[in-house]
């Protein structure tokens, strides 16, 4: 065989769910790969439940012929970004590195090998948008029956060049960074405005449909794509194959994938070694200079260490920080506009002031730094390392103390800042203000509390990537949806309330049941602290 199809075959066994699922005798562990399983089954109907309707809607407005474009566009923006994130961790710095240059394989054949690896975990989300939007396509231009398999075969390809590319870019900063120790800050910034474009986009969309501007935007996109097709090649490519079945497009677009595959991973090779070893051993400049030690209390040198962790990932930073720069985005915002026209904006001139809105601003500042706790995956990264863990002479109720108050110095500034600015802005009294504070610490303690008891109860030392813990862990799905949803049900319930009784009298209602509930969460961390 193939060494490559040799090591693609050992990587995919290794870390396939349903290869775990099927041997496994685990029952706990069977049923979160099978929670896990049904929830990505959902997330790619969502996925195609969009592209159908998108093709619906480029079918009604009569741009039929640039459905390939579009399919062309989203497979390669997806192919880049899951590569572009998933670089550091699937091609370089994997655990499993030692075992895997030991064996006769030049270093060239591993890092392919890899890449294919990352192509084929992220295949069932091009397939979603390939199949989907084939399905739109050939209900409205019903092409020859030849056009579906190329299709299928040309969309598999798709994704390799964007993928390519990421992979470059991964390896340049890499590459570059791989002797500092911040050379993760300009990939999470970057990363954290593509967050904030896509929050934004919720707006875009919603003006769209309300002002009838629906055939007016996919004119647009179409002429977009258009244009993008004539810069990127590979989009025209596709959609000459598919629209004219043109056959000499398609090989082309097949050699030339295949020639910059071999081409690209000549210079990876050649320092691949060198960069893994280099990010492996923490390399630093050679500007190093020797300082003093500092000296923290045990608990909180493990939160130091969960921030250098933190700064030490994109994925960690992008996830963790998000919630927190939205909400001192909207705290700052709020102190120079007008509250209730920004009320009256979002609501759609629902019946509903600032006054009214002021016994939910725990709930609503909650909402933006509570939806993510770093408790919920901070076990789980510790990994391959966490047997170290065990050795040290440190209790599990100390460890998870300090990934508590890592959470804690994340959230509760960030809260309280949003918390006084809406109060303000309001024009709340000072009494209330206070236990509107005092309710807000209460709210992200229990956040850190409750999500460090789904992080230990569901935990996974078993990652390839740290994406599989911090985005798509059980953990993290189990304490966010939940979450969501309640949160926004008791904005709902304390604005309400608010009208029936005191204001005052909600919040400071509220607030022991809050923190029983946070006492609760922080018992039961201890006593899974004692069992594990």
């Amino acid at each position: 065989m193939d060494k490559n199809i040799i090591l693609l075959k050992a990587l995919l066994k290794s870390t396939s769910s349903i290869n775990i699922c099927k041997h496994c005798k685990d029952k706990k562990k069977r049923g979160k790969i099978v929670g896990s399983m049904i929830g990505a089954g959902i997330l790619y109907l969502m996925l195609m439940c969009y592209c159908v309707l998108s093709c619906i809607g480029y079918g009604h407005y009569g741009l039929t012929a640039y459905i390939p474009f579009m399919c062309s566009a989203v497979i390669s923006l997806l192919a880049f970004i899951f590569t572009l994130f998933k670089t550091n961790g699937y091609l370089f710095g994997f655990k499993e590195y030692d075992m895997l240059m030991s064996l006769p394989f030049e270093p060239k054949t591993i890092a392919a090998c890899k890449f294919m690896y990352m192509y084929v975990k992220s295949l069932p989300w091009y397939l979603s948008v390939s199949l989907s939007m084939l399905v739109g396509y050939g209900i409205y231009a019903k092409p020859n029956v030849f056009v579906y398999p190329l299709w299928v075969i040309l969309s598999l390809v798709m994704p390799i060049i964007p993928m390519l590319g990421a992979a470059f870019v991964g390896f340049i900063i890499a590459r570059l960074g791989s002797g500092f120790k911040n050379k993760t800050i300009a990939q999470t910034v970057l990363s954290i405005i593509f967050v904030c474009l896509c929050f934004g986009l919720r707006f875009f969309l919603q003006d769209m449909f309300q002002n009838n501007k629906t055939k007016d935007v996919l004119n647009s996109l179409s002429r977009t794509t258009d244009k993008a097709s004539r810069i990127y090649l590979p989009m025209k490519w596709f959609s000459d194959a598919v629209t004219k079945t043109d056959i000499l497009s398609a090989l082309l677009f097949a050699a030339v994938t295949a020639v910059l595959f071999a081409v690209t991973f000549i210079p990876v090779g050649r320092s691949y070694r060198k960069i893994n070893s280099a990010l492996r051993s923490h390399a630093a400049s050679g500007g190093f200079v020797m300082k003093e030690q500092k000296q923290r209390p045990l608990i909180q040198a493990i939160a130091f260490k969960e921030f250098r962790r933190m700064t030490g990932s994109v994925v960690y930073m992008t996830n963790a920080l998000i919630g927190e720069i939205i909400c001192i985005i909207a705290g700052i915002a709020i102190l120079f506009i007008d509250p209730n026209k920004a009320i009256s904006s979002m609501l759609k001139g629902a019946p509903i002031t600032a006054e009214m809105l002021i016994p939910a601003i725990p709930f609503i500042a909650y909402f933006f730094v509570g939806m993510v706790a770093t408790t919920t995956f901070t076990p789980s990264l510790e990994g391959k390392n966490y047997w170290i863990m065990q050795s040290l002479p440190i209790s599990k109720k100390t460890l998870y103390q300090g990934k508590i108050l890592f959470n804690l110095y994340l959230t509760v500034p960030v809260a309280l800042f949003a918390a006084l600015t809406f109060c303000i802005s309001a024009k709340a009294g000072i009494l209330h203000t206070a236990l509107i504070l005092i309710l807000t610490v209460c709210l992200c303690t229990f956040s850190s509390t409750w999500g460090c008891v789904c992080g230990i109860k569901h935990m996974r030392l078993d990652w390839e990537n740290e994406v599989e813990v911090i985005k798509q862990g059980a953990a993290v799905a189990i304490y966010m949806f939940p979450n969501m949803f309640i949160t926004m049900g008791l904005v709902v319930l304390a604005v309400y309330l608010g009208t029936v009784i005191s204001a005052v009298l909600v919040t400071a209602v509220f607030i022991p049941v809050t923190a029983l509930l946070a006492t609760l969460a922080y018992l039961r961390v201890l006593s899974l602290a004692k069992k594990n």
